[in-house]
């Protein structure tokens, strides 16, 4: 056994024997679950309502997760591939469209660069993390970010531009 999965083992172990230490399984899994997720489902909220959903079964059924040498986050993401399935059952009964199928190898590896995509952005400056939210995440242009934050549209590009290129030089480093 490699050491990470020694590690990954020992947590879940500990978290079995006591719930509080469930938060250090919820705190490295979050960003994959939730990437995971919001590739499935159409709005944020309902990603994020999931997201909960998964790591509530997750806490309640940990007793029962016996370790095969598979990582953790499989156990995650076949919870969040049910979650999704019953949700899309939920909405879309009436209008007979199919559920999303099992995810791919290809789909889970598009979930973790997202996972490392929202950590790296997590791990900017406040600024410029404000300024890749509203600029992507919100669809804001360089001149309305400016008059929100009371900078100059300069200013703005200038801090997007450093943002960028920090998450530019941690991917690359991720990748590596």
């Amino acid at each position: 056994m490699v050491a990470s999965e020694l590690d990954e083992k020992l947590l879940i172990e500990t978290a079995q024997r006591d719930p509080r230490h469930f938060a250090e399984l919820y705190r490295i899994h979050f960003d994959r679950v939730y990437a995971y997720v919001s590739r499935r489902v159409a709005t944020r909220s309902d990603a994020q309502d999931l997201t909960a959903e998964v790591f509530q079964q997750a806490l309640a059924n940990l007793g029962r997760f016996e370790w095969r040498g598979v990582p953790f986050a499989a156990w995650l993401y076949r919870i969040a591939a049910n979650a999704i399935t019953d949700h899309h059952h939920r909405t879309v009964r009436d209008q007979n469209v199919p559920p999303h199928p099992e995810p791919g190898q290809e789909e889970l590896e598009g979930a973790e660069r997202r996972a490392a995509l929202y950590r790296a952005v997590r791990d900017l400056p406040a600024d410029q993390r404000r300024v890749i939210e509203m600029r992507f995440a919100e669809g804001r242009t360089i001149a309305e970010i400016a008059r929100m934050l009371g900078r100059s549209e300069g200013a703005v590009k200038q801090l997007q531009f450093r943002a960028l290129g920090g998450l530019r030089a941690r991917l690359d480093q991720d990748d590596a």
